[in-house]
């Protein structure tokens, strides 16, 4: 049987991060979470259990969570931000994984709270992740806010039974907020890339996101919550790229 260590990353997540330690609790033989000095009282939660506590100045999503990868002791990592916790299916997948651990990587759906209901539908479900990996065999990247785990060999990968529960957005006010925040990390992501923000993006763009998530994806079938994601999803389009078309502007 396999050794697995989780890691995860946080930042004033006293609120959330005990679902997420009490879920893997009996899952995991480590528990290691990497914190940007936290104002609130996470590390007061985190010290409840048996965690391995590591303050680190926060150098980004990605390069965040490849870090923290580098801190675990064993090869064998389940990645968890610290609003997620497993569920009752996957809690036993994991078990039974670490019993026949075959491929590099393993996916999961990950289901998302917004504002205390469920969301089945748009871009927020089954939202597939990458998160069981042996270390080596892949690496966190993307365009920061937006990471995701990369494997070098694609082709070594399944998926597991269960979802990653996500409390995400408690409040219409925080999703703004975090709409803001990412539309601006995001901006200055594609800016440094040498990315451009012609008029067509700005319009298209965010017209494509809500038509996508909405319509083609079923966004509607969960309400009025459906309907404020699929507008905040053309929003932080159409916000990205404003933001981006101002730094140029300003170079």
């Amino acid at each position: 049987m396999v050794k697995l260590s989780a890691v995860i990353i946080t930042f004033n997540e006293g609120k959330k991060i005990e679902r997420c330690l009490s879920s893997l609790q009996g899952i995991v033989d480590e528990i290691v979470v990497v914190d940007s000095y936290s104002t609130d009282n996470t590390e007061e939660v985190c010290n409840q259990y048996n965690v391995k506590f590591i303050k680190q100045k926060f150098l980004g999503y990605i390069e965040q969570k490849n870090f923290a990868i580098d801190q675990a002791t064993h090869e064998h990592i389940i990645s968890l931000d610290g609003d997620e916790a497993l569920s009752n299916e996957l809690q036993d997948a994991l078990i039974q994984l670490k019993s026949n651990w075959v491929y590099d990587g393993y996916y999961m759906n990950r289901y998302n709270n917004f504002c205390g209901q469920w969301i089945k539908h748009s871009d927020w479900y089954p939202d597939r992740k990458l998160r069981a990996f042996k270390k080596g065999k892949g690496e966190w990247k993307g365009i920061n806010p937006h990471d995701s785990f990369k494997l070098y060999n694609p082709k070594s990968a399944t998926q597991l039974k269960g979802d990653i529960l996500h409390w995400n957005y408690a409040s219409y006010q925080e999703f703004n907020l975090k709409t803001d925040k990412f539309s601006t990390i995001s901006a200055q992501s594609y800016y440094q890339l040498g990315k451009k923000a012609p008029i067509w993006k700005i319009l298209l763009n965010p017209t494509w996101a809500f038509f996508k998530s909405y319509f083609l994806r079923l966004g509607f079938l969960d309400g009025l919550n459906g309907f404020v994601i699929c507008v905040q999803t053309a929003n932080i389009t159409f916000l990205k790229y404003t933001k981006l078309r101002e730094l140029i502007k300003n170079q």
